[in-house]
């Protein structure tokens, strides 16, 4: 494909109305090279759009995966006072700890 203004798929005035479209401010020579590449974009997204085939399935990953997490088994923990054993304080079966909001003066 080529980059030529005069040849390319998609014209100024198209390149000029996403630019406002989207709050853009270029200038003609901004216009003129973004028509180029536009184009070479939008033919590049064609050139995918050949090659997908019915008969290939659509796939999310490019290799199969796999779930490589243990299954999730009610174990014993600890209880809440084994919990707060070992707290420097602890307050109504919570841990006490130094308050970090509404301190600014």
């Amino acid at each position: 494909m080529s980059a030529d203004p005069a040849v390319s798929g998609i014209s100024r005035d198209e390149v000029a109305h996403l630019a406002r479209l989207a709050r853009l401010a270029v200038t003609d020579a901004e216009l003129d090279m973004f028509a180029g590449q536009l184009d070479v974009i939008l033919g590049s997204v064609a050139r995918v759009g050949e090659v997908a085939a019915d008969d290939i399935p659509p796939t999310s990953h490019a290799v199969p995966l796999q779930n490589v997490f243990r299954p999730d088994e009610l174990r014993p923990g600890l209880t809440q006072e084994q919990a707060l054993s070992g707290a420097p304080a602890s307050e109504d079966g919570r841990f006490r700890v130094p308050q970090i909001l509404g301190e600014e003066a």
